[in-house]
């Protein structure tokens, strides 16, 4: 065993020295160029690890800097997202200011051409369930609202004034199922009673049975009840059905788009039938 270990450093530093003379022989014997063969492979072998290294060197600066501008390009479109998403929001809200701003226009345009005193009111709330059709607006009894006031639009009657507190107030839409206004037909001067039906609509009732109701016809308030003053727009005959010679039913398309009322008008005056009724109480 010891003999086999003393052999094979024998062949490790027989190698060695070979390797010894050969490299002295190399740092001795030059090329063509008359650069030793040593110094030239030496040379070779390191510039090719300096090529090496200056590729990958290169290869990372490239890589860094896409990853630097990717984040830059990221970084730059989520800046325009947030540009962009605020433009959006900003021109919902002058959309929304601009509908608004035509509607008041519409509503003090209504005013101006009224000969009733009226007080112009917005709409803060609305009545969560179908059977009670209510809206609050942000007028009360310091304005001099009072039961029983009508409330209008440009489109046509909204609805009464129920429970008016100092700064606000309840008011009763047209289509409550217990709303009611007299009503007349505009075109054949048929007298009824517009009452609420709970849904979209309204019914015409207490109609003659020999009176000329067709689908289309205009029907206004009659003034009679002593709420609603005469002439104002309730809606139109969307319906009409007959029970031999005897109306089974009249259906009207209201005039105001409820779900899209923003602001009132509150008839301060009061109708001639109730100030009849009221001197006739004194």
């Amino acid at each position: 065993m010891a003999l086999l270990d003393i052999r094979q450093r024998a062949g490790h530093l027989f190698l060695a020295v070979m390797l010894g003379h050969v490299i002295l022989i190399s740092a001795q014997v030059t090329s063509r160029t008359g650069v030793p063969i040593l110094e030239s492979v030496t040379f070779g072998i390191f510039a090719e690890v300096q090529r090496a290294t200056t590729a990958g060197a290169s290869l990372v600066r490239r890589v860094w800097r896409g990853y630097v501008g990717l984040r830059q390009v990221k970084a730059d479109n989520d800046e325009l997202k947030r540009q962009l998403a605020s433009a959006e929001v900003q021109l919902q809200e002058q959309r929304a200011l601009a509908d608004r701003s035509r509607g008041f226009e519409r509503l003090l345009d209504l005013r101006d051409h009224l000969t009733l005193s009226t007080a112009a009111a917005e709409i803060i709330g609305a009545s969560a369930t179908p059977d009670f059709r209510t809206l609050t607006i942000d007028k009360g009894t310091r304005d001099g609202l009072r039961p029983d006031m009508s409330v209008i639009a440009p489109a046509g009657v909204v609805g009464r004034i129920v429970v008016p507190s100092a700064r606000a107030a309840k008011v009763q839409l047209l289509i409550d199922r217990n709303a009611a206004a007299g009503a007349i037909i505009e075109r054949s001067r048929a007298q009824g009673v517009a009452v609420g039906a709970g849904d979209e609509r309204l019914r015409l009732e207490y109609v003659s049975e020999v009176a000329d109701v067709a689908v289309g016809d205009a029907v206004v308030t009659s003034g009679i009840d002593g709420i609603f003053p005469k002439g104002f727009i309730i809606g139109r005959v969307d319906a009409v059905e007959k029970n031999g010679g005897a109306y089974k039913r009249i259906t009207i398309k209201p005039a105001v788009d409820f779900s899209s009322l923003e602001a009132v008008l509150v008839v301060l005056t009061p109708t001639p039938a109730r100030s009849a009724a009221e001197a006739g109480a004194e």
